[in-house]
């Protein structure tokens, strides 16, 4: 493989700091920033926190979308309780809406069934994304947050360079593995010249169901450092906790109360 020169006009490589492709959204939609959800693996709970974060901005009056970019984990919609067919006109796709508002896409609701396997390869799962970007008639939007694929795929690399992103928020949990492996995605978003507003910590915590008292899970949470390492702040924590679960998993996430990332809200106002 040869150095890269910084020079994409004269190369062939498809890489993730390639200048992207000018893209265009349908004429209705109007999207004042774009936030994707980033993080090195699956399991971090990055559509938990996508989800979260949508509600908490919807309850303090802003508009907001969620683009389900992990076609082939989608959870999103099953957290919202949607399972409506997505339909459309000649001009584009018309997203779900759910109870508060949050205007969903995901290719979930474009599926017979939602458990039906996405046996697709790379170029054509990246051409979705783009059309979820392209052909959906998101409307006038505060925020539209994008739940990103695990790692730095080739569906990770096509939403950064079809869609013009304006920062990326990274979650990881205390696991030592976990911090490292984040380190790849923070890089990413670092080589393409991306923002990243700051680390919310997932599974950082239990707490007793008789005292309140806070149990640290993990011994050697490796969070902190992660963060020092990379120059970024710890914005949120958020506990193990059986109420979110059990409602995501009704598909009644609205229902739930929290105030976890209003230090991240304010960052990305």
């Amino acid at each position: 493989m040869s150095e890269c020169t910084h020079d994409c006009s004269t190369c062939s490589a498809d890489c993730a700091s390639r200048a992207p492709e000018p893209v265009v959204p349908t004429a209705d939609t109007k999207i004042k920033k774009i936030i994707g959800v980033l993080s090195g693996k699956g399991g971090v709970g990055k559509s938990m926190v996508s989800s979260l974060l949508a509600v908490q901005l919807a309850e303090q009056g802003y508009s907001v979308g969620i683009m389900d970019a992990d076609i082939t984990g989608p959870s999103i919609p099953k957290m919202f309780g949607l399972n409506q067919q997505l339909y459309g006109d000649e001009e584009g796709i018309f997203p779900a809406v759910s109870t508060l508002g949050i205007k969903v896409v995901s290719i979930n609701m474009m599926l017979e069934n939602e458990d039906d396997p996405v046996l697709w390869r790379g170029p054509i799962l990246g051409g979705l994304i783009k059309q979820f970007y392209t052909e959906v008639h998101w409307g006038e939007l505060d925020y539209l947050l994008i739940d990103m694929p695990p790692g730095t795929s080739d569906i990770a690399i096509s939403v950064i360079q079809q869609i013009p992103v304006d920062q990326f928020v990274m979650v990881t949990t205390p696991s030592k593995l976990v911090s490292m492996v984040v380190g790849k995605a923070i890089n990413m978003a670092k080589e393409v010249n991306k923002p990243i507003t700051g680390l919310v910590k997932n599974m950082a915590y239990v707490k007793c169901d008789e005292c309140g008292h806070r149990i640290d899970i993990y011994a050697n949470d490796e969070t902190a450092a992660a963060a020092e390492k990379y120059g970024l702040d710890v914005l949120a924590e958020l506990p193990i906790d059986p109420e979110l679960a059990n409602l995501a998993d009704e598909g009644k996430i609205e229902e739930y109360r929290g105030e976890q990332l209003k230090d991240l809200i304010e960052r990305l106002k």
